[in-house]
């Protein structure tokens, strides 16, 4: 594990404005922690941590644009060493699942005491891993994973179509018309692919989030924060 003289620096993604001072507030409580940056979407996001390079990322699922956990896939692709943090409303054991698959190193709910997220920031800093009440190591971590995916989907390989594995870009735009009630026909014509390309995304994202139909897929996406209709359907009005 890392260790550290240097204060723990850390980027806040948040499109709450009062809710990113309070998390500013809170982290000006440590002495050994320095707020180098705030965002509040992925997309400029991703190009901030991108210059600032910060020791830990602390963001909300539910974001304009791209979602938390596209941006945690992203930044583990191209900043291996930056810790995400992911601390949302949005809490169920298998959106916790899906948010240590996509690469987080810490899922936190949002009404978390001050004092325990100062604690987990530290930790993730220095290179472990925390859910609830367990601190954990990569190995352990990854043993604490597959052993949670099995509990949920039972004995699984690691593979393109199997449960956990994050969306795709795409599969993530497709379930975002999915959730507006578009059928196949009218995503294909709006992303210019073919049916048959929505029909395979469409089996791969039913499959990797363990439901039946697109309508149970909506929901799921809905549930979870992973996209705002709200704001996509003032952009198509």
């Amino acid at each position: 594990m890392k260790v550290r003289s240097e204060p723990v620096t850390v980027v806040i993604v948040d499109d709450h404005p009062l809710f990113r001072a309070g998390l500013e507030k809170a982290l000006g409580l440590d002495d050994h922690i320095k707020i180098v940056g705030t965002s509040a979407d992925g997309e400029s996001a991703l190009l901030q941590i991108g210059k600032l390079k910060p020791d830990v990322v602390l963001m909300d699922v539910n974001l304009p644009g791209m979602n938390g956990l596209q941006v945690a896939r992203q930044l583990k692709a191209d900043y291996a060493t930056v810790g995400v943090i992911i601390l949302t409303a949005h809490h169920d054991s298998e959106q916790i699942l899906h948010a240590m698959k996509t690469g987080a190193s810490a899922y936190c709910a949002k009404d978390i005491h001050a004092d325990k997220l100062l604690e987990i920031v530290r930790d993730v800093a220095d290179g472990y891993y925390v859910v609830g009440e367990l601190k954990m190591s990569q190995e352990e971590r990854d043993i604490w994973l597959d052993q949670r995916i099995e509990d949920s989907t039972g004995p699984y390989t690691i593979d393109a179509e199997g449960h956990y594995i994050p969306l795709s870009a795409r599969e993530m735009e497709i379930l975002e018309h999915v959730t507006m009630g578009l059928i196949n026909k009218e995503i294909a014509s709006k992303l210019g692919i073919s049916q048959q390309t929505v029909k395979n995304h469409m089996t791969s994202i039913l499959k990797k989030l363990n439901v039946k139909d697109r309508t149970q897929a909506a929901v799921t996406a809905l549930r979870r924060g992973w996209v705002r209709v709200d704001n996509d359907s003032q952009q198509e009005a």
